[in-house]
């Protein structure tokens, strides 16, 4: 799919990551380009789903998200629907960031954010203990975030880099 992206496609897919507020023209003074196309590129990486969202990115520990965990999750039933029920129950759940279906000993790994250790265990107690089928549950708590990307590498593959764009 990405050999379908020039190097244009590229270099916006980078700029809008790392900073989705900039306009088309801003964009377009980066890539000496001018914003017209620039625009319709954007729209089409849209269209083509290239794009899916425009977010901002919170400091959870300002609002009163504080405690991060990682929760690996095996059930007792691994047919399509016991797995089907648990992912559409759980990612019902607001605290619940993240759900990964896994391979290997446990079926899903969740990212949880609440306020803290209290609160985790009332998202225990009355709303992940409640899906049924539940196995073995793990839980780790992260002690300190050392890197939080949200940006996805793209390019050649080859050692990606980032986008040569014109200084500031």
């Amino acid at each position: 799919m990405i050999s379908t992206l020039d190097e244009t496609d590229i270099r916006i897919l980078q700029l809008l990551q790392e900073n989705a507020r900039l306009t088309n023209k801003e964009i377009a003074d980066k890539l000496y380009k001018t914003a017209t196309p620039i625009f319709r590129r954007i729209k089409r990486l849209e269209d083509e789903g290239y794009i899916k969202n425009y977010v901002a990115i919170l400091d959870h520990t300002k609002i009163d998200r504080g405690l991060m965990a990682f929760t690996l999750v095996q059930l007792k039933d691994h047919s399509k629907e016991g797995l089907n029920h648990f992912e559409q129950e759980i990612i019902q759940h607001p605290e619940v960031l993240d759900c990964y279906h896994m391979s290997g000993v446990y079926d899903f790994i969740l990212r949880i954010a609440v306020k803290d250790l209290e609160a985790y265990h009332s998202f225990l107690m009355n709303k992940l203990f409640t899906i049924m089928s539940l196995g073995t549950i793990q839980s780790s708590f992260v002690m300190k975030e050392s890197k939080h990307e949200t940006a996805f590498p793209i390019g050649s593959g080859k050692g990606d880099k980032k986008v040569n764009v014109m200084p500031n």
